[in-house]
């Protein structure tokens, strides 16, 4: 039984003992222990457990100090904290092993206070080792306050625990948890033999942060170490830092690193295809993703968002039913990602019936964070133009976060319903729910498309002094684009001049584009000029100033234009658009014939273009 315990082999285990009984051979003291280990190790159903714990008791082992303890971790594995604090405190000797033990078991339930309480009791009784001090710290990592964690961090230093690896690398992701950056610094400058663990926290620390320059700072730090202390983890960090922040050199500096060394492994090529996806080459991330043989969900769903943020949602469905093909048991991050697509293809049949097998076979059971994935089930409606089927899902939803609210208004203003927009944000107050910088960006841009100039300019003052949030670069854009397409193109000029932040591409795109709209030429060559200036290497940008400047007859500068587009060989990526007819989804550019039914296409359009025009509407 034992060598089938240490194996692995648990059930194989619990079949001995089954014939163990059978065969009447008799038990001793170390029978009931091994059966524990099995029982523990499977997190069985915790009845097993108290059949265990009912036959060792008439056996007259329930004070022996080895078999309690073993039947506490049953208990705390199998999720009965009760049974196991009971088991607790009827033990007449308790050693460090059971006050560890219980104490780890009201972490794993994150029942923080009770564990520091139970912590501080075993403290009278007994010194703790460096094993409870681990567990322990694990708690403030999760919940508990800065300044409990800080207590633990005290006794490890003046019982001399301290200098155990192990504990001094908890306290540094305890304290890295926290964001506390000078105790995080300090506490790692005092390591002097540095394992590849704590180099890992605090590259942790610096990519939670966003702080990529440190942890490029770190990465050249440790190769110029005499041995080299990474590892494949500490590369895939490294590389997730850098695919937060886009740092395109410094991820494809860790790639060759990876060639370099010749780490081969499938968790850091994901990593790797995620960076290149996200720093927009897509090209390398659908290489690297050929390149790896067994791929795992993670896998899948990581080229699937690669493809969606890029902009490929064709590629993505294509993905998906390449994955169903590989047998996969799709999760719902998966689902999530394929809602994504039909969402901005607008692909609402589609949708509906992704929606519909969700109920049939996903929402009647249990799911962990349900809201994210019905939050992509809204934006799917949302985004399709299905209001009353939005609204719909969003009353059935039992949670709704601050993310819900947001999708919510977003949908609405972008379909022209400011004023429901501003409906629902009311609404997200009452509940009590706090707005974020993203919902107010929201609003704004609701306001905008709706023309609520008068709205618009409350809601971006009442940010900052009612709701205590800074409006940033995207809010002042909002604004810039709220003027503008309400014709008041000086104001939206005076807000960029009064900008302190240098304005950005976006904020001179959006008055160039209310600029064509009110036929101003003056104020959208100069908008034309400063987004050029911006984006030298941007081929759209030079369209855009060429047709500002052949709309008033300077046909010599548009030729110097296309001429220095022609040197540089920029190329301006043609737009495309889809619609979705009886199920199937068809993509289309600009002038595209290659469709079979090109000719009676272009006979229809021709036919609505007439109609229009009769009606009064001109392109």
């Amino acid at each position: 039984m034992r060598s089938h315990v240490d194996l692995g082999l648990f059930h194989s285990a619990l079949s001995v003992y089954k014939k163990m009984r059978q065969k009447g051979v008799p038990h001793d003291c170390f029978t009931f222990p091994l059966l524990n280990r099995a029982l523990s190790s499977m997190r069985a159903d915790v009845v097993y457990g108290k059949m265990i714990h009912c036959v060792a008791t008439q056996m007259g082992l329930d004070g022996d100090l080895y078999f309690c303890n073993t039947m506490i971790d049953v208990y705390v594995k199998c999720g009965c904290i009760a049974s196991a604090r009971r088991m607790f405190d009827e033990m007449s000797l308790r050693d460090v092993v059971s006050w560890t033990l219980m104490i780890a078991g009201y972490v794993s339930e994150r029942l923080f206070s009770v564990a520091f309480h139970l912590f501080n009791k075993m403290r009278m009784e007994l010194e703790p080792n460096s094993v409870t001090l681990i567990v322990m710290l694990q708690a403030p990592c999760a919940s508990m306050k800065l300044s409990e964690g800080t207590q633990v961090h005290g006794y490890a230093l003046k019982s001399g625990l301290l200098t155990d690896w192990s504990v001094k690398n908890s306290v540094l992701r305890m304290y890295g948890s926290k964001g506390s950056t000078r105790e995080v610094e300090l506490l790692f400058g005092e390591v002097n033999m540095k394992d590849v663990v704590s180099w890992n926290i605090l590259i942790s620390f610096y990519s939670s942060e966003g702080d990529a320059i440190r942890v490029a700072g770190l990465l050249k730090e440790m190769q110029s170490l005499e041995v080299h202390v990474w590892n494949i983890e500490t590369l895939t960090l490294v590389t997730s830092a850098f695919a937060k922040s886009g740092s395109l050199s410094e991820g494809e500096g860790v790639h060759c690193l990876v060639i370099k060394t010749g780490f081969s492994d499938d968790v850091l090529l994901t990593s790797l295809l995620d960076f290149y996806a996200k720093c927009g080459k897509l090209e390398t991330s659908v290489l690297l993703f050929s390149e790896i043989d067994s791929k795992s969900k993670i896998t899948w769903g990581a080229m699937m968002s690669g493809f969606i943020q890029n902009g490929s949602f064709m590629e993505a469905i294509v993905l998906f039913q390449q994955m169903q093909a590989e047998y996969f048991n799709v999760v719902p991050e998966i689902w999530r990602n394929l809602l994504d697509a039909y969402a901005n293809l607008g692909a609402l049949k589609l949708g509906k019936v992704v929606h519909g097998y969700l109920i049939k076979n996903l929402f009647n059971g249990p799911i962990e964070n349900s809201v994210h994935l019905e939050t992509s089930i809204l934006n799917m409606y949302l985004r399709g133009g299905s209001m009353s089927s939005a609204k719909t899902c969003f009353d059935m939803m039992s949670v709704k976060d601050v993310v819900v609210w947001t999708t919510m208004i977003e949908g609405l203003g972008s379909h022209g319903f400011g004023f429901d927009a501003l409906k629902y944000f009311n609404l997200m107050i009452e509940q009590r729910v706090q707005p974020n910088s993203v919902t107010f960006l929201s609003l704004l841009s609701a306001c905008s498309h709706s023309g609520l100039v008068s709205e618009g300019c409350n809601i971006y003052h009442s940010m900052k002094w009612q709701f205590g949030t800074e409006p940033a670069l995207d809010h002042q854009t909002c604004i810039v684009d709220l003027f503008g397409r309400c014709g008041m193109l000086k104001e939206a000029l005076a807000i960029i001049f009064k900008m302190v932040i240098l304005p950005d591409s976006r904020i001179w795109s959006a008055l160039l584009a209310a600029s064509r709209v009110h036929g101003n030429k003056k104020f959208g060559e100069y908008a034309a000029q400063r987004l050029l200036e911006l984006e030298p290497d941007n081929a759209g940008y030079y369209t855009l100033l060429s047709n500002v400047k052949a709309s008033v007859g300077r046909w010599e500068e548009v030729e110097k234009l296309r001429r220095d587009m022609s040197e540089r060989d920029l190329k301006k990526k043609p737009g495309w658009s889809c619609i979705e007819v009886t199920g199937f989804i068809h993509g289309f550019v600009s002038g595209d014939k290659s469709h079979p039914e090109a000719e009676e296409i272009y006979e229809a359009l021709g036919r609505l273009s007439t109609t229009t025009q009769d009606l009064g509407w001109h392109a």
